[in-house]
């Protein structure tokens, strides 16, 4: 949500900022990250995570007394790329099913690698109560299963999302159907409304008993909610008492990391964004398909979807402006993850390499025929299939930094064959 602040006040006057300095926390997490990080591919971009923080601290305590840890309602990744010409915003579903690495839970333990769903790395690191150790766990999550380096993280809180629409006088939205939900406090009828305080809040949070009752349904409405919010912040904040009601409401529920931690560099930031023009700011969602595809037992979580998902982050890690109707019109037919049969050979001369490469994408709902040793060592990883098995050869090789797929004349019918070469750390496959 921070996103739209920055975007939304983008050209305003930076005298009105001064006494709004103060109200914006700041958190360290490089101590809690670690150095094990992905590199920035394209120097002078910005990945910048955003979180919508669902803690029940203080004025938030009204809204679920029943969870007693931080929790992130909304993930998304905001892009700068480095010509500042595009922008793009990445909406991770808080309900996707990932790898959680094992983070610093600032209570002198470390939480184990396991997975689960993404939105629990927040709660993980942030089982202490400091937003710090929430923001890192979260950063070393999506940077361990995205390939992408986080430079920089915002996190706002429901109270000052509410104050930011009320300074506007609300935003007007339109339900193709009514809404009624005892959980986001939420009574709506059909057609366009102007919606503000708590009503505000709830539209964006909504989940059962709307559309399809999924996150992903959620997450569009986020999505248009957002881009309302901007034109309406940009037509309307000319004068200093609705700037400061705005911006006093955000800076007082903002925490970033301490590059951020100001009115100069948000404001910064801004100017960055101002002149690229909203048909070239993308909001986006990585590619995902439900679990249930995978495991039938799961009804409740998303999967990533590759090569899209691979494809994306690829893109965004150098820098390339992502084509959304392609991106969206590539994910139509997604290939399951259960559905890719892969027999395992192990070329690294590294005792049990190919079980454990094996154990990885098993865990990740790929089909492990079996694991082997290869003919002779390989310096190089390889992906070979036989015809018919193209797009699941791809979705495999997506889920490996820098392998191609090539068909093999003589392959075995059925199955990919994966050969792990000296190249590959266990640690890097999606």
């Amino acid at each position: 949500m921070t996103s739209v602040v920055v975007l939304g006040v983008a050209g305003v006057g930076a005298w009105v900022y001064n006494d709004l300095d103060n109200n914006i926390r700041s958190a360290d997490v490089d101590d809690k990250i670690g150095g094990d990080r992905p590199e920035n591919l394209s120097p002078g971009s910005k990945n910048i995570l955003v979180v919508g923080s669902d803690s029940r601290d203080g004025a938030n305590a009204e809204y679920g007394k029943d969870l007693d840890t931080m929790q992130s309602d909304t993930l998304m990744v905001l892009h700068v790329p480095a010509n500042r010409e595009w922008a793009a915003v990445v909406s991770f579903p808080r309900d996707s099913w990932v790898e959680i690495p094992a983070c610093d839970k600032g209570d002198g333990s470390d939480s184990t690698l396991h997975r689960a769903k993404i939105n629990e790395a927040f709660a993980l690191g942030g089982s202490s109560g400091e937003v710090a150790g929430a923001a890192a766990c979260s950063i070393k999550t999506v940077e361990a299963n995205t390939g992408l380096r986080i430079d920089h993280f915002m996190s706002v809180d429901f109270q000052g999302f509410k104050g930011m629409v009320d300074s506007l006088d609300g935003i007007e939205v339109c339900p193709e159907q009514a809404i009624h939900s005892k959980k986001a406090r939420l009574d709506m009828d059909a057609g366009c409304q102007t919606v503000k305080g708590e009503k505000a809040l709830g539209y964006v949070r909504v989940r059962y008993g709307v559309g399809d009752g999924s996150d992903i349904g959620r997450i569009g409405r986020q999505q248009e909610f957002m881009n309302a919010l901007v034109e309406k912040a940009q037509a309307k904040l000319t004068n200093p008492k609705a700037l400061y009601g705005f911006l006093g409401s955000a800076t007082k529920s903002l925490t970033t990391d301490p590059d951020l931690a100001g009115i100069k560099p948000l404001y910064a930031l801004a100017s960055e964004l101002k002149g690229i023009p909203s048909d070239r700011l993308a909001f986006l969602t990585v590619p995902n398909y439900p679990r249930e595809a995978d495991v039938p037992t799961d009804t409740a979580n998303v999967v990533w979807q590759y090569p899209q998902a691979a494809d994306l982050f690829t893109s965004l890690a150098k820098d390339k402006e992502i084509d959304k109707k392609r991106l969206e019109a590539d994910a139509k037919n997604p290939v399951y993850a259960s559905s890719v049969r892969v027999q395992v050979l192990n070329g690294t001369g590294i005792s049990g390499r190919a079980a454990t490469v094996g154990e990885k994408l098993g865990r990740a709902g790929v089909t492990v025929a079996g694991t082997g040793n290869a003919p002779e060592d390989a310096d190089r990883t390889t992906v070979t299939y036989p015809a018919g098995l193209e797009k699941q050869a791809e979705s495999l090789a997506a889920r490996l930094p820098g392998v191609r797929a090539t068909q093999a004349p003589d392959a075995a019918a059925g199955v990919i064959t994966l050969v792990v070469g000296k190249d590959l750390d266990p640690d890097d496959i999606r």
